[in-house]
């Protein structure tokens, strides 16, 4: 008797749930998993559609019949328009993952040409409900499809020409060399990549076939030439879209609000590159400035302005991140710049690293820890060497133009470097309140920068403290010249009023410092040593000894991301607006960026700088 109670109680238990399951069925996707389901189908149909085009027998499988009723799939045995339709469905498919309003319109206007071309060329009644049927769930979610165009330049037209001309070439070669057993001869790989680079420009090349092969291939090797051409000449010709700038409101009102609240936080003075863009809250009590880097909307830091006003901006921020489909993160927040992202967001965070905070009351090189940097600056002062620390509005014309021209020249590198800590500029009017300390020796041979032998560049942190922002010198001087001047910068403070002086950045301080101690478990060392292998090619080890020779306190910093997955692609964008990685055209052919008004050029490494 127990055992009928127990099989009807749990037949009524399982029917509610396979009535919810079919309910689900009827009502479809949902509405927020369209632009996923709709990139998937897409690529999967574009890379049937190219494998239809390339490989004879494949079109005519049992793969691509069921090829044949999927939306897009125009004219099946049309070698040459399956594959381009492939590599448009592809092309395409990131566009509706993303829920690009343009790549949606594409797709509502391909979907009726796949349903005529299946019912006028196959007759086939199937694949033009099947084009239909997905053109009007894209119609009924068109609300998903909503985010804006990216940040876009005419360098994407090169881009494109280069990998599309690669893809085609590659393509291309396939094309010719599945078809061997039409071939005339045995021709070699050198005249099969000569016959495709004709193809591509519609000319004919060495490779004979026989029958009709000869003109299926030379029809595929020219649209995917004129789809190199087409697409390379669209990007090239639509208008510019450019990345936001500062613009002048923009600074003026950061600046208001960092003279009101800027001690808050070390790296908010540098919210004031010009090459950020920023959202304001509401009220105007607070913003957040960021940068678009590969589709992730990157900030720095943390909010400017009002605690109680950061919500706001962090909302307005996240706003303009879903309204472009973008991936936001943020750069070496605070921890509790972290509480208050992860609260208001979501988001998660991860601790990136330490900075080091000196604070000037307790800093002496008295003491067998300040040993090695004691001797190494007496050192330096008994060959002759002194320092000079001033504020940049108290220097003259020549001199500051003399320090620029030496920062840029002792760069080291091709390419600007620093995004979340550094400025960008030495010297600008505008930026009188920075605090310079430079290394001069008189007894040297006058070059082109007189006796200057090293620089450091401060900017404010508030009213009583500054943050270290560039480390220059000159490679023939001395070793030991950024310890000197950050120690006259020190000595110097109180008589400029700076009670807390902000250093480098040290990555992954404390998983350095806990690996290597008594007791440190299996897991942590390895972490270590991989940390400490890295360093090799990154400053990681060697920045941590630097700033440990000061004896700082240190502040966690900590990366803000969306999920797990995003991580390789946040790194990514973080290396490229550091400017680790550089993946725009060479400098040669590289025009330079126009700017809203003149800027001092300058370079700031802060946290990635040779010591």
């Amino acid at each position: 008797m127990s055992v009928r109670e127990d099989e009807e109680k749990s037949g009524k238990a399982a029917a509610p749930v396979r009535d919810g399951r079919v309910r689900r069925l009827l009502r479809g996707p949902r509405a927020e998993s369209v632009p996923v389901l709709a990139a998937r189908a897409g690529a999967l149909v574009g890379l049937l559609d190219i494998a239809a085009g390339v490989f004879p027998r494949f079109r005519h499988s049992r793969m691509h019949t069921l090829a044949e009723v999927l939306p897009g799939a125009l004219g099946p045995y049309a070698a040459a328009l399956s594959l381009s339709t492939g590599v448009l469905l592809l092309l395409l498919a990131h566009g509706l993952r993303r829920s690009k309003r343009r790549a949606w319109r594409a797709a509502v206007g391909l979907l009726p040409i796949g349903a005529t071309a299946q019912f006028t060329y196959r007759h086939s009644l199937v694949g033009a409900l099947i084009s239909l049927a997905l053109l009007w769930a894209l119609l009924r979610h068109r609300d998903q499809f909503v985010s804006l165009p990216d940040p876009r330049s005419r360098w994407r037209a090169l881009a494109n020409f280069v990998l599309m001309g690669a893809g085609s070439l590659v393509l291309g070669l396939v094309v010719v060399s599945v078809h061997g057993r039409h071939m005339v001869g045995d021709p070699s790989l050198a005249a099969r990549i000569t016959h495709v680079l004709y193809g591509l420009f519609g000319f004919q090349g060495p490779v004979d076939y026989q029958g009709t092969t000869s003109s299926t291939v030379a029809v595929s090797l020219g649209a995917l030439g004129l789809l190199t051409a087409v697409t390379t000449a669209y990007l090239a010709l639509r208008p510019e879209h450019p990345a936001a700038r500062l613009t002048e409101d923009d600074e003026s009102r950061l600046r208001a609000l960092l003279d009101r609240h800027g001690g808050r936080d070390s790296l908010g003075h540098f919210a004031l590159r010009r090459d950020k863009a920023v959202v304001f809250s509401p009220s105007g009590k607070a913003a957040v400035t960021y940068r678009v880097v590969s589709g992730v909307m990157l900030a720095s830091g943390d909010p400017i302005g009002d605690v109680e006003a950061w919500p706001g901006a962090i909302e307005r921020f996240m706003d303009v991140a879903r309204a472009h489909s973008w991936t936001p993160a943020v750069m070496g927040c605070s921890e509790t710049g972290g509480e208050v992202w992860t609260r208001e967001t979501g988001l998660d965070a991860l601790e990136l690293g330490d900075e080091a905070v000196v604070d000037v009351p307790d800093f002496s090189l008295a003491g067998r820890a300040m040993r090695n940097v004691r001797q190494m600056v007496k050192r330096i002062e008994r060959a002759g060497y002194e320092t000079r620390v001033r504020r940049v509005r108290d220097l003259g014309d020549a001199e500051l133009e003399r320090i620029r021209r030496a920062a840029d020249a002792w760069r080291g590198t091709d390419t600007e470097r620093g995004f979340s800590m550094a400025l960008g500029r030495v010297g600008d009017p505008s930026d009188g309140d920075c605090l310079v300390a430079t290394a001069h020796r008189a007894d040297t041979p006058t070059g082109p920068y007189g006796d200057l032998k090293a620089v450091l560049h401060f900017v404010p942190w508030g009213d009583d403290g500054v943050s270290l922002d560039l480390m220059r010198r000159d490679r023939a001087a001395d070793p030991g010249m950024n310890e000197l001047l950050i120690v006259a910068a020190l000595r110097a403070a109180p008589q400029f009023g700076i009670a807390r002086v902000s250093l480098n950045f040290a990555m992954f301080r404390s998983a350095l410092s806990r690996g290597e101690r008594i007791g440190a478990g299996p897991v942590l060392r390895a972490w270590r040593g991989l940390l400490v292998f890295l360093s090799r090619w990154f400053q990681i080890e060697s920045l941590y000894r630097f700033n440990a020779k000061f004896q700082p306190r240190w502040e966690p910093r900590f990366v803000v991301y969306r999920a797990s997955a995003d991580l390789p692609r946040l790194g990514l964008a973080a290396l490229r607006a550091e400017g680790f990685v550089d993946l725009a055209p060479p400098r040669l052919l590289r025009r330079r960026p126009r700017t809203p008004r003149p800027c001092a050029h300058g370079t700031a490494e802060r946290g990635v700088r040779a010591v």
